[in-house]
């Protein structure tokens, strides 16, 4: 995709999806992946789980990091009624503001910070939130605080912001290249989410299907 595709684009919807039934793993179990906690009072450790492919690729992406440096995971699942929460709640705070937008645009615009619940990665436990860390744990500057809206960070929350300072860009190509060599794939407004095998993943790598559709976490 050479321009940013929106989650709210009919195109992402579109993607069928072939659910492959993988299981939600807890990322603090056995894993090498520092985890911060910023998420436990919205989703009472729901945020700890991805599917397991998913969690692959972040070990592997991790492997590839330049020495001194570590993933740091904030967010993976998120049961679908706090998605939806999230998304009226954005909305509604974008209709308020702009009470001259049509519903569509309405839709459309929150679409760039919080996905529809009907095709949102989060939900299907194949999407994650995430950034760069030192060896000592201490977060690495990326350009902007971790889940910035656009209207906050006036537009610095994309990917490929030309408004931040080189050593942010610096970090956002390092975790760029080791996701995406791992088969993960950014939405472009957000840099810290990445996703594996959800619907916004088929579409961006041409794949036929998403492996990975709603879940309930049991």
């Amino acid at each position: 995709m050479t321009e940013i595709v929106l989650m709210s684009d009919p195109k992402v919807a579109a993607v069928p999806v072939q659910e492959c039934g993988e299981r939600l793993m807890d990322v603090r179990r056995g894993s090498q992946l520092l985890v911060d906690e910023r998420k436990w009072q919205d989703s009472a450790g729901a945020f700890a789980h991805l599917r397991e492919g998913v969690l692959d690729r972040l070990l592997a992406a991790q492997a590839q990091l330049p020495g001194g440096l570590r993933l740091l995971y904030v967010e993976g699942y998120r049961p679908p009624a706090l998605q939806r929460r999230y998304f009226d709640e954005y909305a509604a705070g974008l209709r308020a503001d702009h009470p001259e937008w049509a519903a569509e645009q309405v839709h459309s615009m929150a679409s760039r910070y919080v996905s529809p619940p009907g095709v949102a990665p989060h939900s299907a436990g194949a999407a994650v939130d995430l950034t760069l860390a030192d060896a000592d744990g201490r977060e690495l500057d990326l350009g902007t605080r971790m889940n910035a809206t656009p209207e906050e960070s006036a537009g610095a929350c994309y990917t490929r912001a030309e408004h931040i300072s080189d050593e942010a860009r610096s970090h956002r190509a390092v975790l760029s290249t080791a996701l995406t060599a791992a088969g993960l794939v950014n939405y472009p407004t957000e840099w810290w989410h990445w996703s594996y095998g959800d619907r916004y993943w088929a579409l961006g790598t041409g794949a036929a299907a998403a492996h990975y559709g709603p879940v309930e976490l049991t």
